[in-house]
């Protein structure tokens, strides 16, 4: 059963990811939350793998969120590049 304090660290993280992985991807963490949220990867990726996932380093969990999306984005036809 999840607790709040379990729900928020979940959350907590997913969004920090986003952020981070937004960064090294140079968009919004609006265009990345959107993207994430498209391909489902916020909620299938970050959150049911985050007992996995959190103790990996910020920059760790930005490089694979990031390399997810394009992988996904490329198999679906998508070029969001300049």
């Amino acid at each position: 059963m999840d607790t709040n304090n379990d729900i928020y660290r979940r959350i907590h993280f997913a969004v920090m990811a986003i952020e981070s992985g937004a960064r090294k991807l140079g968009i919004s963490g609006k265009e990345m939350h959107d993207r994430l949220s498209k391909q489902g990867l916020i909620r299938n990726r970050l959150i049911k793998r985050y007992e996995e996932l959190h103790t990996q380093s910020l920059d760790w969990v930005a490089e694979d969120i990031s390399e997810t999306l394009l992988n996904w984005d490329a198999e679906q036809g998508q070029d969001f590049s300049n």
